[in-house]
């Protein structure tokens, strides 16, 4: 994500091509990589003053410091009296990984020795080798773990899960109060830690999309109500202070990793719309736009695999009808999130997630006005019927199907949560198109109970910015969804509809770099004529060889709906030839549907052409996981 910037000074002793590598080394260096290396650099120097260059190489031969690259132990070790904690995080768009790097850096300022740890790379069974555990873990679908959490959180709920009576943990869910399972990984993960033993530090901690004041109050809490059972824990020394080693040393520390752009999350930059073309033909049931921002002047730049987020704002249709129907003027004073003096309509049109209706909003406007209709629909017994009332409604039939008599501003504002970013995987690499980003975004419309219903930010998109406009945007990045770092590995590509955007990146980046691995495109949509996305594009990269083969699925165009796993299955000879070759797939697209097909489908082609079990497939789909060689960016 960083651009080589100047570190190493001229006058330090290295050679211009050692001084240019340790420079374009450093840029890219995590925070936790930056400690890691201080310490062990003070062990190796440690190792050359004992014994000189014989006495490190030594350390390296007798696996003093193994291939694994283990920090080495200072000369005369002294036993730490620092507690331990580890921040385990499950995430799928990045956010629970964020926070658990910000936990990370408050718990070692604190005098933690502190770690941070990737669900997809530990095991429940090393719980019991913890003191405290921090869980940071999103919900994905319908109370899906994400991903790369899924087999942690299955071998966690399964019989092989340890008993874990010394473990002092805590649990902060992020999720998305519009589904109706809201942060359930959260509570599944909170419950079964309690379940096996665990003793819990602190409450869970459940946020919505404006996770971020929430969250961050609660990690500071959260640490400090660990902090002080350790210190209570810790023998002290007969004058009543915790020994000096438990605390932060202070000196010199670690140096941040730059930002290089001012603009990001909380500070988006206002880029400028520069061209938007619809990609279907003429006489297409769909809507699909390729859209080309402009970077210039922002600092700012990505990955291919990486996400930009869009900060919308609603539709002033939208925002009046709800006003209307709250019976209110739009004109009546409110003070905005950032504190200035604005009027109603403004401040739903550009603060509030005005659409989103879901089971927690239900709940809250029916405490403002006790209604028998509503309470009906919030017992238990009621689920489906509360599910088939949200479905195809938004907060504006609420309103008019239970009005509330003189319903405040206040009341009305106090419903809403913040208007949530919108997510849009990039379709571009930077390097073919310096200081642009495109993307490639359909424009959501439909009519449900009388009324036509907008997608916010596809139409905020397709009607309400035009070129030359601008509209805020950051980079999300997504580091679980790159690349083979060598260029000759072969890849294969699964993405139908605007789940091909990703792959239109990765060809222009394989191109522009040069690599020489083969490409293999799996496509599908519903008619070839209309609503084959980049169709030029793709066949134009054929035509030179960068892209080794296309396979197509047009679903209404044949008597029986074809679709990509349909497509997969009839060349899965080929497809298990190439992964045997070292080939990495990558899906993205739909989750609720397609997602789960093509991974079913892999698992049908790796049971026919390797000659294995079902189970065996299953591990060998399962061993392309773990070894980043199958990679999804499902939604």
């Amino acid at each position: 994500m960083a651009t080589n910037r100047k570190i190493i000074p001229d006058h330090a002793p290295f050679s211009p091509q050692e001084a240019e590598w340790l420079n374009h080394f450093l840029t890219r260096m995590t925070g936790e990589q930056a400690q890691w290396l201080s310490g062990f650099m003070s062990g190796y120097q440690a190792s050359l003053l004992q014994g000189g260059m014989r006495g490190a190489a030594h350390v390296m031969e007798t696996g003093l410091l193994d291939a694994d690259s283990q920090a080495l132990p200072a000369p005369v070790a002294q036993p730490s009296l620092k507690p331990s904690i580890t921040i385990l995080y499950g995430t799928e768009s990045g956010n629970a990984e964020s926070l658990a790097a910000e936990a990370k850096k408050k718990a070692s300022r604190l005098g933690f020795k502190a770690r941070i740890l990737d669900m997809a790379d530990a095991r429940p069974t090393d719980l019991t080798a913890e003191e405290n555990l921090i869980v940071i873990i999103s919900t994905w679908g319908a109370g899906d773990p994400p991903e790369r959490a899924s087999g942690y959180h299955s071998k966690l709920m399964s019989q092989e899960a340890p008993r874990i009576e010394n473990l002092r943990y805590a649990v902060l869910g992020l999720g998305d109060s519009s589904y109706e399972q809201f942060c359930q990984m959260g509570k599944v993960f909170d419950s079964r830690l309690h379940q096996l033993g665990g003793n819990r530090a602190g409450d869970r901690c459940d946020c919505d999309t404006d996770y971020e004041s929430t969250a961050h109050a609660w990690i500071d809490q959260t640490l400090s109500t660990m902090l002080e059972h350790a210190k209570a824990a810790i023998p002290v020394a007969s004058g009543g202070s915790a020994p000096a080693d438990f605390f932060p040393i202070s000196g010199p520390q670690a140096a941040p990793v730059e930002t290089y752009s001012i603009y990001g999350k909380k500070n988006p930059f206002p880029s400028t719309l520069l061209d938007r073309v619809v990609l279907n033909g003429t006489g297409s049931s769909k809507e699909t736009l390729h859209l080309e921002f402009s970077l210039e002047e922002s600092g700012l730049t990505y990955e291919p695999g990486d996400a930009i987020a869009i900060l919308p704002v609603n539709c002033p249709e939208v925002v009046r009808d709800i006003i209307h129907a709250a019976g209110l003027s739009p004109e009546y004073p409110v003070i905005s999130k950032a504190g200035d003096p604005v009027d109603l309509e403004s401040y739903i049109l550009k603060e509030c997630d005005a659409t989103s209706l879901s089971k927690l909003l239900i709940q809250k406007y029916h405490e403002l006005s006790p209604n028998d209709g509503l309470a009906e629909l919030l017992l238990p017994e009621s689920k489906a019927k509360l599910q088939e009332f949200i479905w195809g409604r938004e907060i504006v039939d609420l309103l008019i199907e239970y009005p509330i008599p003189n319903l405040s501003p206040d009341n009305l504002i106090q419903l809403f949560r913040r208007l949530p970013p919108r997510l849009y995987s990039i379709a571009s690499s930077i390097k073919a198109n310096p200081e642009q980003v495109h993307l490639t975004v359909a424009a959501v419309r439909y009519y449900t109970h009388r009324r036509n219903r907008k997608g916010v930010c596809s139409t905020f998109l397709a009607d309400r910015v035009a070129v030359g406009e601008k509209a805020p945007l950051y980079v999300q990045p997504n580091r679980h969804f790159r690349l083979p770092t060598n260029p000759d590995v072969p890849i294969i590509m699964v993405g139908p509809g605007t789940g091909v955007a990703p792959f239109r990146a990765f060809m222009q980046e394989r191109q522009i770099t040069g690599a020489k691995g083969k490409n293999w495109l799996f496509y599908g949509d519903r008619h070839f004529t209309t609503d084959f996305l980049y169709q030029l594009e793709w066949q134009d990269y054929h035509k030179d060889g960068l892209l080794t083969r296309m396979d197509v699925a047009f679903s209404r165009d044949t008597p029986e709906r074809i679709y990509v796993q349909h497509r997969m299955l009839e060349h899965s000879r080929e497809i298990f030839g190439w992964l045997e070759e070292g080939a990495s797939i990558y899906v993205c697209g739909d989750a609720s549907r397609m997602a789960a097909d093509v991974h079913d489908t892999l698992i049908r082609i790796v049971t026919r052409e390797g000659d294995k079990s079902p189970e065996e497939a299953t591990d060998y789909v399962n061993q392309l996981k773990k070894s980043n060689r199958y990679q999804r960016d499902v939604y």
